[in-house]
């Protein structure tokens, strides 16, 4: 029997994340292991009077990184081109059937291919902050994830449908509100200038002078729940330690320490995995500055799971992107790379706004 959560979070990702209308083309790009919500959502675009097609991600990049030559990681297929200079919308399914197959791969041949992809990322980016291109990433449990947030598959089905459907009678209705309070929070973050974060191995400023915060109630990623803005490039000073490890393409990186000075990453440390640190800040010159602050807020999401798309919103806590800037937030910062690094401020943080304490001990002191 197929779990009817699955299409529960289908009509949600379709009525309310992508907004799809009659005629709108709408890619799917999920892995074999995410078939049940891959037809569901496909289902779920006919019925809106889309023009659904399916691409497979993620099944094949183990061998691409072992076996591909540099011409080939840098080689563009031209579907994938045209869906992001053309396409209405996009639907991004996380579904790992084994989250470590990268961390062998060599990370020059990662840089190689996202330096090639550097185009793309700032057309897809454009085109979203000019409202041409609604996308959506989203969930589907697997073992392999449940193994990675230390749950039987279970207990990790509910936790990725609650945290998606906190509402199951009402889940559109249930953003919504979440979308009211986020609100008071950019209202009240409009015009000011300087960030000043604390915390256990962390004192750092940066400028959000002239920059537009957005709040993330569920259009882009589900779940959500945060605020962020693209910092000012030159601003950042100071020094930020991650209490959470940050992974990416499979590689966790843990016990990350980086200083900055004028908006660059001049030291960076790790206790795990610092040569793919390092390796991955010499992608290009944006990888070393921030295209993102911002502050996770769903208090659904309380723990640590080793994926990031829930571990960036959990609640009492704030993350920074190195690399390419969102254009709506009035970042400039082009990059390959957006990689997301989050930090726990629930014992001894605070985050002040041009003085003014907005945050506290992983809670809002503001009235929300």
């Amino acid at each position: 029997m197929v779990d009817p959560r699955i299409q529960q979070l289908a009509e949600l990702l379709v009525k309310y994340s992508t907004k799809i209308k009659p005629g709108d083309k709408a890619v799917i790009n999920a892995p074999t292991s995410a078939l049940p919500l891959a037809r569901a959502i496909y289902q779920e675009v006919l019925k809106a009077g889309g023009h659904p097609l399916v691409l497979p991600r993620g099944d094949f990049e183990d061998l691409l990184y072992r076996h591909a030559t540099d011409e080939q990681l840098r080689f563009i297929h031209e579907p994938q081109r045209h869906v992001t200079e053309h396409y209405d919308a996009r639907f991004a399914i996380l579904a790992e059937d084994n989250t470590k197959k990268l961390s062998g791969v060599d990370p020059e041949k990662m840089v190689i291919s996202d330096r090639a992809r550097t185009e793309l990322m700032k057309t897809m980016m454009k085109r979203s902050a000019a409202g041409e291109f609604n996308w959506v990433v989203a969930p589907f449990p697997t073992n392999a994830m449940a193994q990675d947030a230390e749950m039987s598959l279970e207990e990790y089905e509910d936790f990725v449908y609650g945290a998606c459907l906190p509402d199951p009678g009402d889940p559109i209705g249930y953003w919504q509100k979440q979308s009211d309070k986020l609100q008071k929070v950019i209202d009240w973050l409009k015009g000011r200038k300087e960030v000043h974060i604390t915390a256990p191995g962390t004192d750092l400023t940066l400028s959000i002078a002239g920059r537009s915060f957005v709040k993330c109630d569920g259009r882009f990623n589900m779940p959500d729940g945060e605020v962020f803005t693209g910092p000012v490039e030159n601003s950042a000073n100071g020094h930020v330690y991650f209490s959470y490890p940050a992974i990416e393409s499979g590689r966790e990186v843990a016990g990350i320490r980086l200083w900055f000075e004028n908006g660059k990453v001049v030291k960076a440390t790790a206790e795990k995995n610092e040569e793919f640190l390092l390796k991955t800040l010499e992608t290009d010159e944006g990888a070393r500055r921030l295209g993102e602050f911002a502050i996770g807020t769903n208090e659904g999401i309380t723990k640590f799971t080793g994926e990031i798309l829930f571990d960036e919103k959990i609640g009492g806590s704030f993350h920074l992107a190195l690399g390419a800037g969102y254009p709506e937030t009035g970042s400039v910062n082009e990059s390959a790379i957006h990689w997301d690094m989050v930090c726990d401020l629930r014992q001894g943080g605070e985050i002040r706004v041009d003085g003014d304490l907005l945050f506290k001990n992983g809670a809002f002191v503001i009235e929300i």
